[in-house]
Parts: C-alpha cells; sequence; structure tokens
C-alpha cells in the first residue's frame, strides 16, 4: 500500500468536467439516446431455459413505456415514489426505467429487509407502490403496509401480483407477473404522448431515487439522488474509463441493484452501449460468468478474495501449491515493478523473474481468466477496502483490477483508478466533475457531480453532511498524494483510542489478516481498552481444502477455531500485519469465532460491509475474555 509521507501529499484534487447536460435533461433520456443511436444493439442479456438471450434496446424500450402506461393508469404522478424489492435481475432495471418514464422516483429495497426495515422506508419515502420480486417479498411488504395502516399496491415480477393494506386490492391491479402488466399497460388507454410528457418533465435538478443507507449504524437515512448525479456521473465516467465501459462491451452485474455503486454503473453501460446480464445469487456467479463470457466485472473484494482463494485450493488438490506460490509471486513482482515505471522510477524486472513471469503467462495465468468466463481484461472493485497485494496478483496475471472510491452520497464513484493511470493501493483519482479536499484533521471531503441533494426529511443530518465550502463530509480519513491519487486510511468513527490514548485505525491490519484465505472476517477492537485486540473468523469453504493440504482431517468450523494448527496460521498472520505497525498499535490477542459474521446474522450489510458495532455489540463476552488475562509481551 502507499504510504505517502507529509512531505509528499497535497490538500486538494480535481478534475475537470468533461461532458455537460442541458437542464432539461434526466436519466431516462440515456436509455432514449442509445435508442436513437441504433435499436438493434442488445441493452440486456437473459438467461433463458439455459441460454443467454439478447433483448434489443427497442424491444427494453418497448417494455419500459408499457409498464409505464401501466403506471399512469394506475394513476402514479410525476414525483411520486415507486419501491423496489428483489434480487439483481433484469426486471429490476425493467421497472426503474419504467417509473422514470412514468416521472416516478424510485426507492430501492434490500431483497433481504425484514418487514420492520421495509415499513420504516415505506413510511419515510411515502412509497404506496410497490415492485417485489415474488410473493414471499410481497408478503413482506405486506405486513409493512399493514403496521403502516394504508393500502399499498403490490405488483411482482413472477406469477399473480398479491396486494397488501386495509383498504384491500384495488381494481385492474391482478397482473400476472411483470410481463402481463407491461401488455395490459399497451393495450390500456393511456397514450404514447402521455408517457412522453411525464418522462420529459422531470429534469436534471428533481429527484430520480431515494436510496436508503444500509445501516452499519442507526436507522437508515434516504439519500436523495438527482438526475443530475445519474446522468451526469454515467455521462463522464464512460469518456473517463473507454478501455473498460465502450460499446459492445459486456458485464455481468451481481451486486445488488438496491445499492448505488451497481445501478450507478448499469446506467453507465446504458450510455456506453454496453450489454448488460444479471445473475440472482452466488450459487450461479462461476457458471454465469463462464457462460456470459463479461469483458469486465464489478465486485467487491470479497469476490476477488474468493477467487484468488478458489484457484489456490485447486492448486492445492492437485499437489501443484508451490507452483501456483510462485506464479503469484511472479504477478505481484511484475505489477509492482509496473507501478514503479508509473511513478517515473527506474526498474525492471531481473531476467529471470522476467523468464518466469512470462511462462506462466502462458500456463497458469489463462486459467484464472478462463474461471472468469476468458473474456474480462478488467475489473472494478468498490464498496470496501481491496488488499493491494491481491491488486497486485490480478494486475500482474493480465486482469487490470481497478480499485475505486465512493459512498452511497456520491452516488458511489468519487474517485476510480484507470488502465491508464493506476496506482494500487490507492482509489485513484477524482472523476471527472469532482473535487477532493483532505481537511485538516485527515478526514476527505468530496465535492461534485456525483454529490447528493441531502438526506429525506432530515436537514440537520444534511446540515451536519456539509462544511462551509460545500464539500461534504465522508467520514472517512485519507491522503493525496502529488499526483492526486487518494489513499483512503480508515473511517473517523473507526478509529480506536487505547487507554494509553494511541490512535489506532483497525483498517489496514483487518486487510492484512484477511488476506489469507482461511480468514473470512476480522474486527480489531481495542478502544478504551490497555491493549489492541481482534476477533476472527473463518471461512467454511476454504477451511476443508486448507486443512487437507495440510493433512488434517475434516472438520466443523467449530472445532477447526480451536485445533493448534489453525491457531498456529492465524499467528503468523497476526504476526505479519504486527509487523507493519508499532508496538502500541499491535494486536496483542486474538479469539476465532465458531461462527461467522453474516448478513443473516446481522453483521453485514447488503453490500457485504461489516457492522462493526454490530459485532462489538454481540460478541461483548469473547472480547472481555481477551482483556480477562495479561497478554504474551510482543
Amino acid at each position: 500500500m502507499t504510504d505517502p509521507t507529509q512531505e509528499d501529499t497535497v490538500r486538494e484534487a480535481s478534475t475537470d468536467l468533461l461532458v455537460a447536460l442541458p437542464e432539461d435533461y434526466n436519466t431516462s433520456q440515456l436509455l432514449v439516446d442509445r435508442l436513437a443511436r441504433g435499436g438493434g444493439a442488445p441493452v440486456h442479456a437473459v438467461k433463458r431455459a439455459g441460454e443467454w438471450v439478447d433483448v434489443s434496446t427497442a424491444v427494453f424500450v418497448a417494455a419500459v413505456r408499457g409498464l409505464a402506461k401501466a403506471l399512469i393508469g394506475d394513476g402514479l404522478r410525476p414525483g411520486d415514489p415507486v419501491a423496489i424489492m428483489s434480487r439483481t435481475r433484469y426486471e429490476w432495471g425493467l421497472a426503474e426505467q419504467a417509473v422514470w418514464f412514468a416521472g416516478g422516483v424510485s426507492v430501492p429495497v434490500y431483497e433481504t429487509s425484514s418487514p420492520h426495515q421495509v415499513e420504516w422506508i415505506l413510511r419515510d419515502s411515502g412509497a404506496r407502490r410497490v415492485f417485489a420480486e415474488d410473493a414471499e417479498r410481497a408478503g413482506v411488504v405486506a405486513s409493512a403496509a399493514r403496521a403502516i395502516g394504508e393500502e399499498v399496491a403490490v405488483w411482482t415480477f413472477e406469477g399473480t401480483g398479491p396486494h397488501a393494506g386495509p383498504g384491500g386490492p384495488r381494481a385492474g391491479h391482478a397482473a400476472a407477473g411483470l410481463a402481463a402488466l407491461v401488455e395490459a399497460g399497451h393495450a390500456g388507454p393511456v397514450a404514447d404522448a402521455a408517457v412522453e410528457a411525464a418522462r420529459t418533465s422531470r429534469r436534471l435538478s428533481d429527484t430520480a431515487t431515494i436510496v436508503y443507507t444500509s445501516g452499519t449504524t442507526g436507522r437508515p437515512k434516504g439519500c436523495v439522488m438527482t438526475h443530475a448525479n445519474f446522468a451526469l456521473v454515467a455521462a463522464n465516467l464512460v469518456p473517463h474509463m473507454p478501455d473498460v465501459v465502450a460499446p459492445g462491451s459486456r458485464t455481468l452485474m451481481f451486486l445488488p441493484l438496491a445499492h448505488v455503486l451497481a445501478r450507478a454503473v448499469q446506467h453507465c453501460c446504458i450510455h456506453a452501449g454496453t450489454t448488460v446480464a444479471h445473475t440472482t445469487g452466488a450459487a450461479d456467479l462461476m457458471g454465469d460468468l463462464a457462460s456470459f463470457r463479461p469483458t469486465f466485472l464489478l465486485a467487491v473484494p470479497r469476490i476477488f478474495e474468493k477467487l484468488r482463494a478458489g484457484a489456490l485450493a485447486g492448486a492445492e488438490a492437485r499437489g501443484k501449491e508451490g507452483l501456483f506460490r510462485s506464479a503469484e509471486a511472479a504477478a505481484v513482482l511484475a505489477s509492482r515493478t509496473r507501478d514503479a515505471r508509473a511513478r517515473g522510477l527506474r526498474s525492471r524486472l531481473p531476467p529471470l523473474a522476467l523468464a518466469r513471469h512470462l511462462v506462466f503467462r502462458g500456463t497458469l495465468y489463462p486459467k484464472i481468466h478462463r474461471s472468469l468466463g476468458g473474456e474480462a481484461h478488467h475489473a472494478i472493485s468498490g464498496a470496501s477496502a481491496l488488499s493491494p497485494d491481491l491488486a497486485h496478483f490480478f494486475r500482474g496475471a493480465g486482469l487490470c483490477l481497478l480499485e475505486g472510491y465512493g459512498l452511497t452520497e456520491t452516488t458511489a464513484p468519487a474517485t476510480v483508478n484507470t488502465p491508464g493511470a493506476t496506482r494500487v493501493g490507492s482509489v485513484g483519482r477524482p472523476v471527472p466533475g469532482t473535487s477532493v479536499r483532505i481537511a485538516d484533521d485527515g478526514e476527505v471531503l468530496v465535492k461534485g457531480v456525483g454529490v447528493f441533494a441531502g438526506y429525506h426529511h432530515h436537514p440537520e443530518a444534511t446540515a451536519e453532511a456539509f462544511d462551509a465550502d460545500g464539500y461534504f463530509r465522508t467520514g472517512d480519513l485519507g491522503m493525496l498524494d502529488p499526483d492526486g491519487f487518494l489513499t483512503i486510511s480508515g473511517r473517523k468513527k473507526d478509529l480506536l483510542v487505547t487507554a494509553g490514548g494511541k490512535n489506532v485505525a483497525p483498517g489496514p491490519l483487518e486487510e492484512s489478516v484477511r488476506a489469507s484465505r482461511l480468514v473470512s472476517q476480522v474486527v480489531v477492537v481495542g478502544e478504551g481498552r490497555p491493549y489492541v485486540a481482534a476477533v476472527l473468523t473463518l471461512d467454511a469453504e476454504q477451511l476443508a481444502p486448507w486443512l487437507a493440504s495440510r493433512g488434517l482431517p475434516a472438520m466443523p468450523t467449530s472445532a477447526a477455531a480451536r485445533h493448534p494448527a489453525v491457531l498456529a496460521e492465524i499467528q503468523s498472520l497476526v504476526d505479519g500485519a504486527n509487523a507493519t505497525v508499532s508496538a502500541a498499535e499491535a494486536i496483542r490477542r486474538f479469539a476465532v469465532l465458531d461462527r461467522d459474521f453474516t448478513e443473516e446474522s446481522g453483521h453485514l450489510t447488503p453490500s457485504l460491509k461489516l457492522k462493526r458495532q454490530a459485532v462489538v455489540d454481540t460478541c461483548a463476552a469473547d472480547i472481555d475474555a481477551l482483556y480477562a488475562e495479561r497478554p504474551p509481551r510482543t
């Protein structure tokens, strides 16, 4: 990871806007403009009976208009909110575009949300119309509607649309899935002109969507995103990354579309001419990658960690762990050398290392490419910190893994590395139309095209979120180097202060330990305590191959958490992390838990971010035990 000193950092960096848009533009116009460039090109691909079937832009827009007619016929007026509760799938994007064509405001809801969470979103947003994926999600909405005490109309993507609310179903709402609703819209009384009038009533400054934060702390707040946010980010990010998001490119979307990152990239794809396919779950991911063969990927670091761990496990099973380790080292060295040259340093691979890297490029690295479908040359990682060694490994193996940075409040991408300007360990330079500033206390501040309009119904929180110059306070700590690359060092609120007064950033320590395939999650603790400690969980998928590679019998995680070999391995990982910090910041003790942190357990958000406070609260007894005895000397 880059570690700029005080002398080689700057306080502000910005990138000029590449594309301006007229005030009467809106996000739906990205799709209309794509149609004008040619209706026959595929905008989506849908899996039917095991085969990928292209959906042309013309066919997609016709479906969007039919669904928009149905919404307008139901009484939807410009500015009205419509919620969408579903896994990532083709119908998600269709529903949102229809809401925008009808002049409405989309309100994404994570498909795993509880009735209580849905109730809050419906209350706060005012949404009384909901697209739900299936009967199960519709049932959750029905429970939320009963708590609200108001009628909420629900349409499902699959099967007959149920209805929720004390008022009962309204006439004309029983549609046999989304396709039937589209047909009903086309057959209904709403004219094309009415749809166009509703669509064009929205301007850049109007609200496009209300995105509720995934809630790592407290009750989720609704982030008001305008049409300018989505449209300007798409219009500027596409020419900023022409080698990645380009006409004819393909991507497989598997991150939650309820998360702003996936949606921001999906709208970039619409603007660029990219074909987007969707996969609904982790179980289908590898098979869908192989069959769809995307040219670039969008994922969170955990996905890349698992891809690397799977490759290592496969090598171990064939008795070729040493060869894999050598190939990995060669890839990392090649990528680090490339980074050094980009900084203007004289650096080149030694002849033997170069020869070894060339051999692996023809033998082992292609196997990694084939696991991703064989045609992916670029990948974008976001939502949480990416291990620099992991980025170097994939880039050295031929997959340009680009880390970016942003929050819900910045429409996701605020900074990003690009193929022509990459500094591994950083999160890149500001995207066009964006300025990044470092406050006196090290907080990262952002102003630009992606920064949201404010928190829905929370003017006080909105005012607190911006400084006197209109910069959004991200809550992250970071540094800018003289070339404008941003490095994130942690969260302000995550900074630990030990009983001895030492400030400790847990992120780098956690990132270092979690780099092992054996480890699933790590949480460093020590606030107000005499020393730093950590609680860890094991990766159940990788435990069995790890044990087998060491001649150990298979065992459940509950037994592995106490096994001497596992504990010795964890200790070596902790020792490695401790070597990067001072003695006062080092992890003195750790506990390996017999359960993992998951979304279902309440410890991860739907975008796989760790809820640190939830871990501290629910693991209080485990943490207290770490301080019950005197720790070993370091």
